[in-house]
């Protein structure tokens, strides 16, 4: 298999439709091989390679056209089986906006029915990673976004989007996304993409793909705090499109922003200081002050892993500048993350790892006494007992602690638990009597498995 190869959805999708097995389309391809001359022995595992990205070779892909186009009595192109010239069946450069719609509707339909293939495929690297905020940033735009389908959209359809995408969002701030992702990604299917399919003027379109690009967004941070990390790499660059589709740059940079969080996650640094300019540069003075500091503190984050103190300091003060600037009611329900305290906490962790402890226990004690929901709070906190104990105050840490775990309970996500878990090393390795207790009580919360 080639790099970067992406699960092939398209044929996925339609084999199901077309009700034939691994191992039946396997037998249709040699017998239509056989007509043409050609000596076939493809079982099962072929196809199984296929649907994980694998592009067979010769005629081949024009065989499974002609397999599956006369069972489902349709004309079939090399693109709808997810085979184009160029072997992607991503989010393809210069795709017309109804065939990314096919694409993305058949990934859904993949992470619905947990194909282990799609669930399990890592996150690409180099170009593939990068085209999609370059299509996003650069044009040519959406002229028409209008469709013609069997079912006819209303404003009230998108009001239902939208409050769809405030709900599943509260959803994973309480429970965490691994109990959210199932929830959302089968509303995509059942409510979203019959809407996608349908009928509606460029105008509602765009109101249309700016919602569903928002829950796309809500599915793809679902999936990362599932460690699904090609998956929601996959659904944030479904979001970008979609955010372009809309004629909504302010959503585009949102959703980059996810994109540069979870490159700081995979320590890809450079691209996370690329990904952030290019929101910062392509919103064209249209952010918001709070995604303008959370962009500005994550790039601080990732110049301070490079090594690039000036660049580091110099966004921090940035950030720190935007979020002076923030009235939470002129924000967009997307930017609602960007609670008070929020830009403390990354801060603080640029901070840290400049080394200047003083100025980062500042900022984290900032952001642990402020308000916030209980997943943005454990994180605060975990931050904050990893700066108490580089202070040497155990004890402290190690309340600090407690009140994190028992903030954890109830919440299923990947992304907690690594906190958690690199609290607890942290506390273990201070010796304290009590910050023993509190590593227990880690254990306690990290019992249950997901």
């Amino acid at each position: 298999m080639q790099p970067n190869t992406l699960p092939n959805t398209l044929l996925d999708a339609l084999l199901d439709e077309a009700g034939i097995s691994h191992a039946g389309l396997a037998v249709r391809v040699n017998q239509a091989g056989r007509a043409r001359g050609l000596s076939l022995r493809y079982e099962h595992t072929a196809v199984a390679r296929w649907l994980k990205g694998q592009r067979p070779r010769g005629q081949v892909p024009d065989l499974i056209c002609e397999v599956l186009a006369q069972r489902l009595q349709r004309a079939l192109t090399l693109g709808d089986i997810g085979f184009d010239v160029n072997g992607s069946h991503g989010t393809v450069p210069g795709t017309p906006l109804s065939g990314f719609v096919d694409r993305a509707t058949a990934l859904w339909r993949s992470d619905e029915q947990q194909r282990q293939h799609v669930i399990d495929a890592p996150a690409v690297t180099g170009t593939p990673a990068v085209m999609p905020v370059w299509e996003w940033e650069n044009p040519p735009e959406d002229a028409d976004v209008s469709r013609s389908g069997r079912t006819r959209v209303s404003m009230a359809d998108i009001t239902m989007l939208r409050a769809a995408r405030a709900h599943y969002e509260l959803m994973y701030r309480r429970t965490g996304g691994v109990a959210t992702r199932a929830r959302i990604v089968g509303f995509l299917n059942a409510e979203t993409a019959p809407l996608l399919r349908g009928s509606y003027d460029d105008a509602l379109g765009r109101q249309l793909h700016r919602a569903t690009g928002g829950l796309v967004a809500v599915a793809g941070i679902c999936a990362y705090d599932s460690d699904a990390h090609g998956l929601a790499q996959r659904y944030f660059h479904q979001a970008l499109r979609l955010a372009k589709a809309s004629g909504d740059r302010g959503l585009g940079a949102y959703v980059i922003a996810l994109l540069v969080n979870q490159s700081l996650f995979r320590s890809e640094h450079r691209q996370a200081v690329a990904f952030a300019e290019a929101a910062l540069r392509a919103a064209d003075g249209r952010l918001t002050p709070a995604l303008a500091a959370d962009l500005y503190a994550m790039q601080a984050k990732a110049y301070a892993h490079l090594g690039d103190n000036a660049a580091a300091l110099r966004c921090i003060r940035l950030a720190e500048r935007e979020a002076e600037r923030i009235h939470f009611g002129d924000e967009p329900d997307e930017t609602g993350y960007v609670q008070p305290g929020l830009v403390n906490v990354q801060v603080a962790e640029a901070l840290l790892s400049l080394g200047d402890l003083s100025a980062a226990r500042v900022n984290a004690s900032a952001a642990a006494d402020t308000p916030a929901h209980d997943r943005g709070r454990i994180h605060r906190l975990a931050m904050l007992c990893q700066i108490e104990l580089c202070h040497g105050e155990a004890d402290r840490a190690a309340a600090t602690a407690v009140e994190m775990a028992e903030r954890a309970l109830g919440m299923e996500s990947r992304r907690l638990r690594d906190r958690l878990r690199a609290v607890r090393e942290h506390l273990l390795a201070s010796g304290s009597a009590r910050a023993q207790e509190a590593a227990g009580l880690i254990d306690e919360a990290l019992r249950v498995p997901l």
